[in-house]
């Protein structure tokens, strides 16, 4: 259940531990428990762990890094993403007046430098650029990844909420290997933007974060359009004796594409959950059905 972001690159597992509700922003994980989930990850062959140097008002990948300090055993195991390049107002960065990006060399240094130290690791398997920003310098950013890839500190970037525009303007400059990007049959822009086209042209798998919408498929009060995907999904899950998060994980997986899911829950039975859900293969007719309960009307 492995998979390459591209041809270059390393594999990693086909779904994704999210780490941004570990911490401050979530569950407030301790560390055994950090340390417990990640075995428990690992033993899942979820081997690809998803951070930004933001998650927890900057503390999460501390506590992520503290979980496995001194264990070399379980970081060779490991994939390590992380994210930078947004500037938060918080008390752990008095500095930052307003919430800002910034994406200049010495800031990708000094995020790089910070999440290494904090997740104590001596290399990040990929870095991403968080947000573009419109004063972001290609040639800038492209001078700083080529510095950090030969330092051996990062081996592949990438970067996350582009648009097509903006990943090829980036990609003329520098090798990316992957766009991280919101998707759901809630958020659908990503399959008709041309988002998922480019993937497919440049042969490079995309990364799906809020792939269950934020947990809308399973509030006490739902919409109207969540509630017509509900209906549908939990018809094919009587179907295939599966469940309704395991259907709506799968209609993302079904994309030819290679959308890798990340699932941000620190509760293992729903990561256990998202794993079995590789074995629910839907129809094209099937997802059509979860497209047209979304939309409200069927295809032209």
């Amino acid at each position: 259940m492995n998979a390459n972001v591209s041809g270059n690159s390393p594999v990693f597992s086909r779904i994704v531990a999210g780490c941004m509700n570990w911490g401050e922003w979530g569950a407030n994980l301790k560390v055994s428990e950090a340390s417990k989930l990640i075995e428990e990850c690992l033993e899942l062959n979820v081997t690809t762990f998803d951070h930004a140097d933001i998650y927890g008002h900057y503390t999460t990948e501390e506590l992520f890094g503290k979980a496995i300090k001194g264990n070399s055993t379980l970081r060779d195991q490991m994939q390590l993403i992380t994210k930078c390049g947004i500037k938060l107002v918080t008390p752990n960065r008095p500095e930052n007046q307003i919430k800002s990006y910034d994406i200049s060399a010495d800031y990708i240094i000094s995020s790089v430098e910070q999440s290494l130290r904090y997740l104590h690791t001596d290399y990040i398997d990929l870095l991403l650029v968080h947000r573009p920003s419109p004063l972001m310098n290609p040639q800038e950013i492209a001078e700083v990844f080529s510095k950090l890839k030969k330092e051996g500190k990062v081996k592949h970037f990438g970067v996350s909420n582009f648009t097509t525009s903006q990943f090829d303007m980036l990609n003329n400059f520098v090798s990316l290997e992957t766009n991280q990007i919101e998707i759901s049959p809630l958020h659908l822009d990503p399959f008709i933007d041309g988002t998922l086209d480019q993937c497919l042209s440049k042969k490079i798998s995309p990364m799906g974060y809020s792939t269950l919408a934020g947990g809308k498929f399973f509030a006490n009060e739902t919409t109207e359009r969540v509630a017509r995907i509900n209906k549908v999904a939990n018809i094919l899950a009587k179907k295939y004796n599966t469940r309704l998060d395991q259907i709506l994980t799968s209609w993302i997986l079904k994309h030819p594409s290679g959308i890798l899911p990340i699932i941000g829950s620190t509760k293992i039975n729903r990561i256990k959950s998202a794993v079995e859900s590789l074995n629910v293969h839907l129809t094209n007719e099937e997802w059509f059905m979860i497209w047209e309960a979304s939309t409200g009307e069927e295809v032209a």
